[in-house]
């Protein structure tokens, strides 16, 4: 799936909802079912760690630099910063049958499953 119409452009969003979370970068919109992982450039923060919603919102204005999903293998937005968001997407991490969503248009008939 190509997810490099957000090379570019600024987290604007971070949604926190009971069982998934959103990322906006304006139109183009992530819904993801599972955490991602926050690899800062001298650590790493995890779901359920203090900071990890405080860690993620800090990212809120922050350019993306380079974006990948690679089919059961992984999600990875690389900010201008260093920091990346990744997400596992192989069968061995997974806890549902699907991670999540992308829509390039930010509506959800435009959505795409990984």
């Amino acid at each position: 799936m190509d997810v490099t119409a957000i090379e570019g452009r600024e987290l604007t969003a971070v949604e926190f909802v009971r069982d998934h979370l959103r990322l906006c970068f304006d139109d183009p919109t992530f819904t993801l079912f599972a955490w991602p992982h926050l690899l800062f450039e001298e650590f790493s923060v995890a779901y359920g760690e203090p900071e990890y919603r405080n860690a993620l919102c800090s990212l809120i204005g922050e350019t993306v630099a380079k974006a990948s999903c690679e089919e059961f293998e992984a999600l990875t937005i690389e900010f201008d910063t260093g920091t990346v968001i990744a997400l596992s997407l192989r069968e061995e991490d997974l806890e549902g049958p699907q991670s999540g969503s992308y829509s390039e248009s930010g509506r959800t008939e435009d959505e795409e499953e990984f």
